[in-house]
């Protein structure tokens, strides 16, 4: 019997025992189930993380003999080391000269930065127009917003590169910047968020002399701050993880974002699986680290607007 079905049996046979000491209230055997089932799903989610973190430490030569750690006698210097991320961070020559690996992390984090905080101004602008300004041919243009969105992006790839040659924004990052500067999903978001927004408010500050654009920098972003922060964390992940984009547009080595990069130790002439997680561990620390600091404007983004008061 593995460990797994020992553990799952004492589990099963404590909830017998506790369901038998009081057949006619089990709340105690209910609560404890309860608890268990939380503890596994969680087991289960986290699970691929710690293979993860394992595994980039691994040496090639055990990579695939274990699905965590070997065992502690063969726990070494020869089967866990810092192998694969030294030989992540050695430099690689290219054609215009070495180029390490913390270069495509300050890529991807400038593209990411970058484009959330121009998605952001744009589309909260966008969204404040819709929501609080009237307009000729105003519904005839949230409609056809709406129907944009069920056009599939790569039905508009050949044009918009197409387009990005004749502008000459080819091998820049103004072709990835640009392009994703608006989108018609981030208006529609904000301006259910500030179509709560009072009335009175704006013109309360109109009556006291604010611009328009004081009154949306000023009155209006403050109060949608949580679907703010629920925009910034989806729009971030969404360019952090962004691979046809750059693998299309990019061509300077240079230049390349970690999601084309780490896919070039798995190929068909290198297949460096060890130094491809390292990679991988190292990709995901500042998305995670985002998530924890936008968590509670996160949460109270995607719940905004679920209860009528």
């Amino acid at each position: 019997m593995s460990p797994l079905h020992f553990t799952l049996g004492l589990l099963a046979l404590i909830f017998i025992g506790l369901f038998l000491v009081n057949p006619r209230q089990p709340r105690l055997a209910l609560t404890y189930l309860r608890y268990v089932l939380l503890c596994l799903a969680a087991a289960t989610i986290l699970t691929p993380f710690v293979w993860l973190i394992t595994a980039s430490f691994k040496s090639p030569d055990v990579l695939m003999q274990y699905v965590f750690l070997p065992p502690l006698p063969d726990i070494n210097f020869d089967t866990i080391n810092l192998g694969n991320f030294r030989r992540l961070f050695e430099p690689e020559p290219t054609p215009q000269g070495q180029v390490y690996f913390w270069q495509y992390i300050f890529n991807s984090l400038f593209l990411a930065s970058a484009t959330t905080v121009i998605q952001l101004f744009f589309c909260s602008m966008g969204g404040y127009a819709l929501a609080k300004y009237n307009f000729p041919g105003k519904t005839a243009l949230m409609l056809f917003m709406l129907g944009s969105l069920m056009i599939p992006g790569m039905i508009l790839l050949a044009p918009l590169y197409e387009m990005i040659v004749r502008i000459g924004f080819v091998d820049t990052y103004w072709a990835l910047l640009l392009p994703g500067a608006v989108t018609a999903f981030g208006m529609f978001l904000f301006r259910q968020a500030i179509i709560v927004v009072p009335d009175e408010l704006i013109e309360a500050g109109r009556i006291d002399g604010c611009s328009e654009f004081s009154i949306y920098l000023r009155l209006v972003m403050p109060l949608v701050r949580p679907m703010s922060g629920a925009f910034c964390l989806i729009t971030f992940l969404a360019s952090w993880n962004n691979f046809l984009g750059p693998q299309i547009f990019i061509h300077t080595q240079a230049k390349l974002t970690l999601p084309v990069v780490l896919t070039q130790y798995v190929g068909v002439y290198t297949q460096q699986y060890g130094v491809f997680l390292a990679g991988t561990l190292l990709a995901i620390i500042p998305p995670a680290i985002l998530f924890f600091a936008l968590q509670r404007e996160f949460i109270s983004g995607l719940t905004s607007g679920a209860v009528k008061g």
